[in-house]
């Protein structure tokens, strides 16, 4: 176990007060740099061997700590700060402070403070790139009193603090904002993807979305939406946003509805998040058998839904107060070949439709008369494309 007792009193920039950055990839290299130009001796450390142009780097991690007055983690995840604290924790000062800005779980942050004492401070931080070189971060900050104290003037450095509780709340609130930018970043897709459906132009769709509240996201990403950021680098990636949301999903263990989405999109993911929202939607194919099973309820033919479903499927649900579940022959009976009378006022909508490799799910609305119903679908992939394994439904009385 490490533990550090006592604090070194930190002071205004242009001391000899080192900070050491542990962990040199976007964010730390940025909090290397500001640092470092705002005066703060600063020595780096990264695992990947990274060099730095602005920042005195080492190889040695034990080295970089050894003669710091603060250690800033800026890692992964918290397995990966757990490991780089378990190498470093014999050199270590007793009065050195560990502020912490890594994005971790509840429970992982909550251990650490409980490892380390007063000494430790944890600090995630609201904003990317841009905001760190600014120094107009918003800073989630979790510690001792004294020891925040100590450790003001370089959180300043950086942005503006906002106290926090405890490590855990701290930790819990920057995977709640992630988890708005994902809903965001995921909110701009749909929309460029009904864009697309309308068939209008990309730049005119950015150019309304930048008026409403969208706007801040879509003017900071244009160029990820619209292709011209070949060279430019990301300023946080889709596998880190992934990462965050695989956290607060375990954290919670409650369902992140559309923000889950982006595990499993096929941009890469080292691109900017803002790829995510250029991500086409899903393939005709996979909607072909949904479009027939809503030509079977206009036409009342039920040859349509045996274009549609598999001839294994079911379709369960509740009907007459019973649970039904028909086999695709009995489901098909119920038809007789012609439109219902009150067609023309009927309309059914594909609400959802999510590829996950070689199944699918999918969600429609279907508006019949004073029914509503809502059909959850299990598609497949076969050798003639894609069919309905399955459909539930519940009845909205």
């Amino acid at each position: 176990m490490w533990r550090c007792t006592t604090l070194a009193h930190m002071t205004a920039p242009h001391t000899s007060h080192t900070v050491t950055v542990l962990g040199l990839g976007r964010m730390g290299a940025a909090f290397a740099t500001r640092l470092a130009a705002q005066g703060w001796d600063v020595v780096g450390w990264t695992r990947s061997g990274r060099t730095s142009d602005t920042v005195k780097v080492t190889g040695d991690p034990s080295a970089a700590v050894a003669g710091a007055d603060l250690v800033l983690l800026s890692l992964f995840d918290g397995p990966a700060c757990e490991q780089v604290l378990d190498d470093v924790r014999d050199s270590l000062h007793t009065d050195t402070i560990v502020l912490n800005t890594s994005t971790i779980t509840p429970g992982e942050a909550s251990e650490l403070a409980r490892r380390l004492g007063p000494s430790y401070v944890h600090a995630p931080v609201l904003g990317s790139v841009p905001a760190v070189a600014a120094g107009t971060l918003e800073i989630l900050a979790a510690g001792d009193q004294d020891t925040l104290d100590r450790v003001r003037p370089v959180l300043e450095t950086l942005g503006t603090v906002r106290r926090v509780d405890d490590a855990s709340t701290a930790a819990a609130l920057k995977l709640i904002a992630n988890h708005s930018l994902a809903g965001a970043v995921l909110a701009l897709r749909d929309s460029l993807r009904q864009g697309d459906a309308l068939g209008l132009p990309r730049n005119r769709v950015l150019d309304v979305l930048e008026l409403g509240r969208l706007g801040g996201l879509v003017a900071g990403k244009r160029p990820f939406l619209t292709g011209q950021s070949a060279t430019a680098p990301a300023e946080f990636t889709i596998g880190a946003l992934a990462k965050d949301m695989a956290l607060l999903a375990a954290a919670s263990t409650t369902p992140l509805h559309g923000a889950a989405g982006l595990t499993h999109t096929p941009a890469a993911p080292e691109a900017d998040i803002a790829v995510a929202a250029t991500v086409p939607a899903v393939e005709d194919a996979v909607l072909e058998p949904l479009r027939a099973y809503i030509r079977g309820h206009a036409t009342g033919d039920p040859a349509h839904f045996r274009d549609a479903f598999l001839p294994t499927a079911h379709i369960e649900g509740i009907r007459d107060g019973a649970f039904v579940s028909w086999r695709l022959d009995e489901y098909c009976a119920l038809f007789p070949g012609r439109p219902a009378l009150d067609e023309p006022t009927r309309s059914r909508r594909i609400d959802v439709a999510d590829v996950h490799g070689t199944v699918a799910t999918a969600t429609m609305t279907l508006s019949h008369g004073a029914d509503t119903f809502t059909d959850i679908f299990l598609l497949v992939r076969v050798d003639d494309g894609w069919r309905i394994a399955n459909k539930a439904y519940h009845r909205h009385l």
